[in-house]
């Protein structure tokens, strides 16, 4: 599903009125119809109802008028607050202001603090707001007058619907602007938002409604916008059908190269999560003194000893030996539990470099490339990483706090600057692409915070590689799929509880519902 920026919608809007011909006024129009249409559906007893709509002078605030003028012609008690003289109102907004005249809609003016504090009593007789302040396009908080609005309109603790985004939020980013209006309800326009999709983001923005107001395909196709959302039918369309002549030969061979003394669990995590997810054969590269153990844990999975560099630590002395178990392989998995002694970051870089197929690199791989990525510069293969926000600070050299603030920017750029393949995990795990487009995964919920989530995740994205899924499918299929799991056990257990291994374990049900869609 196409999401789009603030830059992008713009765009759109202007190619549609200017290019194609559709005036702007039908645009509003088809804007605030439809946004009302929705306002309808949520609030049902709003004709019992004190509705006040708080709008801005640009076109967010004209949406906000015509919302205003079909409740009023429903017979729903309203009243326009706009911040602005009525004279400073241009354009198709002023066309749908003066509409309201006629009908008997109050206009009260607040211009700035003072007209605000003379009405301010009043606000708290309402029992619903219509949000049209600022919409799309906010870069920089909001300060002064239009801060003390929307911190007053929060406090009220009354339901506010939306028009296109919540006042203060970016719509890019997805982070508050310094303040930013918490929405039960949003209504937005032509597409999806970016900053709807991400956190904090969707916690503002309560049920959403996206609303056709009519913008032709082919102008959406000359923007060309660069961020998606995953669905389950773009999952259904990366899943390879398995044909009744299949055999563990034809279904992938996967090679782990994973563990240490104390972390055999991560090792085993990732070498089951393959087989989980239905890859024909898994072979896990292990420490020698780690084998029997590993062994006697894992049934249905392969191990080749390795010569260790310390006590359960493999290092660049098992170089060769990992490349002669690399024939008949189609894709290598490396890092989960592997610890960082210097011996083994020697032993990453030099696959990362020198590796033939596709690499999946977690936890300890990312741990070690940390200062080393021009190594990941010299691949030969498709590299995929899937970081949390520390191990993305780590690559990055920077604060948890600066990845967080825009992980679409940070993912995205690392992706193409360095030509991977990137998994930013974390509430809508953002994977970007070497090209520039972004996707965001909607599945996954709180639970997964518990060790071991991470470790099934590079499993079931490696596990579907070697199954014939491209790279960039096997990791929009793997993030969904992971989370979705998640998602059916909390409807059953809630967050607390359930496990990594409760999850791999749920994955071939998850397949299975996508396959049947």
């Amino acid at each position: 599903m196409i999401l789009v920026t603030a830059n992008e919608m713009q765009a759109m809007d202007r190619q549609t009125i200017e290019d194609f011909g559709i005036p702007g006024m039908v645009l509003m129009e088809n804007a605030g119809r439809g946004a009302t249409r929705f306002l309808l559906e949520q609030f049902p007893d709003i004709e019992n109802k004190k509705v006040g709509v708080i709008a801005g002078r640009g076109n967010n605030g004209g949406d906000g008028f015509v919302i205003a003028r079909y409740l009023k012609q429903k017979g729903i008690r309203i009243r326009l607050y706009l911040l602005a003289k009525t004279d400073r109102v241009l354009g198709d907004a002023l066309a749908n202001l003066k509409l309201l005249k006629p009908l008997g809609v109050p206009v009260v003016e607040i211009p700035d603090e003072a007209s605000f504090s003379k009405i301010k009593s009043e606000m708290h007789g309402l029992d619903l707001w219509i949000d049209a302040i600022l919409g799309t396009g906010l870069k920089s908080d909001v300060k002064g007058y239009y801060k003390t609005i929307i911190d007053c309109i929060n406090s009220l603790n009354k339901p506010v619907f939306a028009v296109d985004m919540p006042s203060g939020l970016n719509s890019d980013t997805g982070q508050p602007c310094g303040t930013c209006i918490s929405a039960a309800a949003t209504a937005t326009f032509a597409y999806a938002k970016t900053g709807h999709m991400v956190y904090p983001g969707a916690d503002y923005i309560g049920n959403l409604k996206i609303v056709d107001i009519g913008i032709p395909p082919h102008i959406v196709a000359a923007v060309g916008p660069r961020h998606f959302l995953i669905t389950a039918q773009l999952i259904r369309s990366h899943l390879i059908p398995r044909p009744a002549t299949a055999h563990k030969g034809s279904t992938g061979h996967l090679l782990v190269v994973a563990g240490s003394t104390g972390k055999t669990g991560a090792a085993s995590m990732t070498s089951m999560s393959a087989l989980r997810t239905g890859a024909g054969l898994v072979t896990l590269g292990v420490a020698e003194s780690l084998n029997p153990a590993l062994e006697g844990r894992m049934l249905e999975a392969m191990t080749a000893p390795l010569p260790e560099s310390g006590s359960g630590v493999i290092g660049e002395s098992a170089f060769n030996a990992i490349r002669k178990e690399l024939p008949g392989k189609r894709c290598l998995a490396i890092g989960p539990g592997l610890g960082q002694a210097a011996e083994t970051k020697k032993l990453i870089c030099k696959i990362i470099r020198q590796s033939e197929i596709p690499v999946v690199v977690d936890a300890d791989g990312l741990n070690n490339l940390a200062g080393e990525l021009k190594h990941v510069i010299k691949a030969k293969a498709p590299i995929i990483l899937t970081p949390h926000p520390g191990e993305m600070a780590r690559l990055l050299d920077t604060k948890v706090s600066m990845v967080q603030q825009n992980r679409i920017k940070c993912a995205r750029e690392f992706s193409v600057q360095y030509n991977v393949h990137v998994v930013l995990k974390g509430a809508a795990t953002i994977i970007a692409h070497p090209d520039g487009r972004v996707f965001i995964n909607p599945t996954g919920n709180a639970g997964m915070a518990s060790g071991g989530m991470g470790d099934v995740l590079t499993g079931v994205i490696a596990g579907l590689i070697v199954q014939g899924l491209a790279p960039e499918a096997a990791c929009h299929a793997g993030v969904y799929l992971h989370g979705a799991a998640a998602d059916s056990l909390v409807e059953n257990m809630g967050p607390y509880g359930y496990l990594a291994g409760d999850v791999m374990k749920a994955i071939p049900r998850e397949i299975k519902k996508i396959v049947q869609i």
